[in-house]
């Protein structure tokens, strides 16, 4: 099976490639719901047939012929728009902690659900944050265009000064060569400013999964690594679990609640770290429009016009 990550790739992603979560959280939340009410694994995917996700179907099939509804879920990723496919897998990896600690599943995605719901909030506050950012970058890539248009409605040929003349031809060339770097460094400005982890405290989160079925806390920590591995999921660093697990032995209190603790504690250093980087890009965007963007609307605009200027005024003479 192909690995899959629940880390971001900073290059090239953008506010509308973060994952929607709140309709797997809508989805986990009925499962929930069926299985509190005594209904089978396999029989609630296929009361949820027919919901708007694609992957619904092909799990309940998968889980009415006997798979394991996690390897189902990891089995119908494919179906699923690849914004969504981090939430599918993080279910795929909490229904495995569930069964193999024996934890009751209905508590577990009721758990899980609140899980995902929290970080579709933090998803839209990062978006709402780079959305004024993202849109400065796009405006102003778009001066030296508007500078042209503005020149022709002068009844300057401008146009023809950059394609018809050898000093034009080299002030389309340089700023042709202008814009696409900005444009490129823009993109990596606003991919740098994407959050880097799309799913804080998962790791937590199923941890407290894993503890609520009884078992050893060193058991509940193995079980989850084997499910974020064969999830395709990046474990991260687990220094959070660590210091929870190692407070509730000193403590001789249960981990659960703790670890439900970290989780949310992660989420919220996730959304004020993804703030902070959204209001500095609004700064560091300038250095593209300062170093790039304003020279090319200089040999674009100002400078074919001047070309343009000169020349009637030499071949009026």
């Amino acid at each position: 099976m192909r690995r899959r990550s629940l880390r971001a790739r900073r290059s090239g992603r953008s506010a509308r490639g973060a994952p929607r979560l709140d309709a797997a959280a809508s989805i986990v939340q009925r499962l929930s719901v069926l299985l509190a009410a005594g209904v089978t694994p396999a029989s609630a995917w296929e009361y949820l047939d027919g919901d708007a996700s694609p992957l619904v179907a092909p799990v309940a099939a998968l889980a009415r012929d006997g798979t394991p509804v996690a390897t189902a879920v990891l089995a119908s990723t494919e179906s699923v728009p690849p914004g969504e496919r981090p939430a599918w897998l993080a279910l795929a990896a909490a229904w495995q902690v569930a069964t193999e600690a024996g934890a009751p599943l209905a508590p577990s995605l009721r758990s899980f659900a609140a899980s995902l719901r929290a970080l579709a909030d933090a998803q839209r506050e990062i978006s709402v944050a780079l959305a004024a950012p993202v849109a400065t970058a796009r405006l102003v890539t778009a001066l030296p265009a508007v500078g042209i248009v503005f020149g022709m409605l002068l009844g300057f040929n401008t146009v023809a000064v950059l394609v018809g003349t050898v000093p034009g031809g080299a002030c389309l060339a340089v700023g042709v060569a202008l814009m696409a770097a900005a444009r490129s460094w823009n993109r990596r400005l606003v991919a740098a400013a994407q959050p880097a982890d799309l799913a804080p405290g998962l790791r937590c989160e199923l941890t407290a999964i894993a503890v609520s079925g009884g078992g050893a806390l060193d058991r509940a920590v193995t079980n989850v690594e084997r499910a974020l591995a064969a999830s395709g999921i990046e474990p991260g660093d687990g220094t959070g679990v660590e210091s929870v697990l190692a407070l509730s032995r000193r403590a001789g209190v249960p981990a659960g609640e703790l670890l439900r603790s970290e989780a949310e504690e992660q989420r919220r250093q996730a959304r004020a770290e993804a703030a902070a980087r959204a209001s500095v890009l609004g700064v560091r965007l300038m250095l593209p429009l300062g170093l790039c963007i304003l020279p090319a609307f200089m040999v674009l605009c100002v400078a074919p016009l001047l070309i343009a200027v000169v020349t009637s005024t030499v071949s009026g003479m």
